[in-house]
């Protein structure tokens, strides 16, 4: 990320509107998934063929969740761009490296403080 703000601030925004589309996909394959397993009245446990329906919607509901906490993730940074806390550590109020923020838009802390947990 630049140490612009409206800059940072967009770059977010795009980040977001592209997980936001994610997380919208990935409730669509869930709920065709749904609708798949309740038209079939397929023995799924005992299927050679490969994993069950249970896996996959295990799977998919696992990869929403983690798409969801990044969306929130990204609200918090853009929540600190408006209130100027974004690129400062929560732990430890220093700045958080440019690569860390290029690698991780949405980290709240530095490397030294993250390792630390």
């Amino acid at each position: 990320m630049t140490s612009d703000p409206s800059t940072t601030r967009e770059a977010l925004l795009r980040l977001r509107e592209q997980t936001d589309a994610q997380a919208a996909a990935l409730e669509g394959d869930l709920r065709s998934l749904f609708e798949a397993s309740r038209s079939s009245n397929a023995d799924d446990e005992h299927d050679p063929e490969g994993s069950t329906i249970a896996f996959e919607r295990a799977q998919l509901t696992a990869v929403l969740d983690a798409t969801r906490r990044r969306l929130a993730e990204l609200d918090v940074a853009l929540r600190g761009i408006d209130d100027g806390s974004y690129g400062i550590c929560e732990r430890c109020s220093r700045p958080i490296p440019a690569e860390r923020l290029l690698a991780r838009p949405s980290a709240r802390t530095c490397v030294a403080c993250a390792s630390r947990r």
